[in-house]
Parts: structure tokens; C-alpha cells; sequence
């Protein structure tokens, strides 16, 4: 069943070009899942049910886990039997009727613009580090990306003349249009910082860590909370709040829904309409 694994996450990795964090977790969960078939002797993958399947929802709840990790990780099995259905591997599929668990979606928190000022404030304009995580809190603010988007840019995904940022998330791509006061502090970091953080020049990573190499999501996650912790704001902010942020202040002055759906990547609107419930209840 490793083979059949190993076969999936190429699959994935190849035709529907996942980024890295998406297809570990797509690993993590399909590894589970085959740990627990073994644990229960079923040795081959067509041996399995949708019993096999619902026992296994039944068993990580007993474990603890939360419902949306056992609502992801679902998903991460049907689209696991979905592939090797489409690639002639196994025939039936045991998960129709398998029931997702009911999450309930949690309104994301949110700060003020007075509070987003105060956190774009806080990385201190003097030292190479300053400079550029000022740049990254700030574009992360203007353009509303995911963290993961961040990290994978590019140097030349950002036009400095146009003021635009091309982002690539999986298989699509969208063009986001940056304030001139973002790309005033990004144009800094790139002139100023960079070419003096760099090991290698021919390093195409936007943002780079002390070493000269393409930051992580964990050394992000970092710098944001060392940062949230100067700030002195009492709320949970994580790097995802800004983009929480960016979209609910774009409501609130008036913007589209449809316009914010685009910028965001959102490929179903009903994840965007969520921040119409936090626009309403900070109203």
C-alpha cells in the first residue's frame, strides 16, 4: 500500500501542482489512515469498506482529535480512492456515504486599522532584518495572501512599475494590484536588503531568510509572533489574521464581494461571505 502512497503524492504533486504543505498533508493523512488499515489486518486496499472507513472516523475521535482534522482528513481519503479508481487500481468506492462530520465555521478574529498599524509599526526601519519584515507584514496587509503565497514568491512576481503581484496558488494564478505606500517599503527591502542578504545571486526567492535562502512558513510564523508579542495587542493574532484583516477592511469601505473573492483565490464564495458576518457584527 506504500507503493500506491507514493503513487498518489506524485499524482498530486505533479498534475494538480500542490505546494509542499498541501501535499504533506495530504501524506500525513493517508499515512494514518493505511497505519490504522494494517493495525486491523487489512493488507490490501481493495479489502477495504465503507465500515473500514467509519470505524476509522469513529477511532480518531476516541483519539481526540478535533472535527475539522477528521473533516480533512476525509477529504484527504476520497480523493486518495477517487485516484486509484481513476488509475485502475481498485474498482468500488468505499467512501460514497461516508458522512463528513458538521464543523461549524468560526469567524475569524480580526484587527482594527488602528491595531494593524500599530503591528506594521513594530519591525524597527534600522538592520537588514527590520527592513524586510517590515515589507513582508506589509504586502501580506495590502494584497491579502496566504502566508504560504508569501513565501513562495518570486522576485519576479512583483512589478514595481505596474504596482501588480502575480501569485500562484496550485494550478491557477491572479494578479493582485499593491498600494504605492507597500510597494514604497517593499522597493526598499528589494534595492536596499536583499542583494546584502543573499549567499547565492541567483536565488529567486522574494523573501529570504539570515542564511540567504527562501524563508519558511516556520520562520514566518516566527517573526509574526515575536512581533505580536512587542506589539502588545490583546487578541490571537497568527499570520493568517492579517489576511483576515485585509479582506473584512475592504468590506467595510465598500468593496465587492465578487472583487474580494478574486484577490483572495477563494474558489467558492461562500468562504468570502464569512466576512460579511464579521463586518456586520463589528458594525
Amino acid at each position: 500500500m506504500e507503493n500506491l502512497v507514493k503513487a498518489f503524492i506524485q499524482y498530486l504533486r505533479d498534475e494538480k501542482k500542490l505546494s509542499p504543505n498541501t501535499l504533506m498533508s495530504y501524506q500525513r493523512d493517508i499515512e494514518q489512515y493505511i497505519m490504522f488499515l494494517q493495525e486491523m489486518n487489512v493488507q490490501n486496499i481493495q479489502q477495504s469498506t465503507k465500515t473500514t472507513i467509519a470505524n476509522y472516523m469513529k477511532y480518531q475521535n476516541s483519539q481526540g482529535r478535533a472535527l475539522t482534522t477528521i473533516s480533512r482528513s476525509l477529504a484527504s481519503i476520497r480523493a486518495f480512492y477517487r485516484f486509484l479508481i481513476s488509475h485502475d487500481f481498485i474498482q468500488g468506492n468505499p467512501t460514497i456515504g461516508v458522512e463528513s462530520p458538521k464543523v461549524e465555521k468560526k469567524i475569524p478574529q480580526i484587527l482594527s486599522v488602528e491595531e494593524v498599524e500599530i503591528l506594521l509599526n513594530q519591525p524597527k526601519k534600522m538592520g537588514f532584518k527590520g527592513i524586510r519584515d517590515r515589507a513582508m507584514l506589509e504586502l501580506l496587509y495590502a494584497t491579502g495572501i496566504r502566508v504560504s503565497e508569501l513565501i513562495s514568491l518570486d522576485l519576479s512576481d512583483l512589478d514595481l512599475q505596474q504596482c501588480t503581484l502575480r501569485c500562484r496558488n496550485s494550478n491557477r494564478e491572479r494578479v493582485i494590484p499593491v498600494s504605492k505606500k507597500c510597494i514604497d517599503v517593499v522597493r526598499e527591502y528589494i534595492e536596499n536588503v536583499r542583494p546584502f542578504m543573499l549567499k547565492d545571486k541567483s536565488e529567486q526567492a522574494l523573501f529570504v531568510n539570515t542564511n540567504g535562502k527562501r524563508l519558511t512558513r516556520q520562520g514566518f510564523w516566527k517573526i509574526v509572533k515575536y512581533y505580536t508579542s512587542k506589539a502588545n495587542i490583546n487578541k490571537d493574532i497568527t499570520p493568517h489574521t492579517l489576511r483576515h484583516s485585509f479582506a473584512a477592511h475592504l468590506l467595510q469601505k465598500g468593496r465587492n464581494l465578487k472583487d474580494i473573492q478574486m484577490i483572495l483565490g477563494h474558489s467558492d464564495i461562500s468562504s468570502t461571505q464569512v466576512y460579511l458576518q464579521i463586518v456586520s457584527g463589528n458594525g
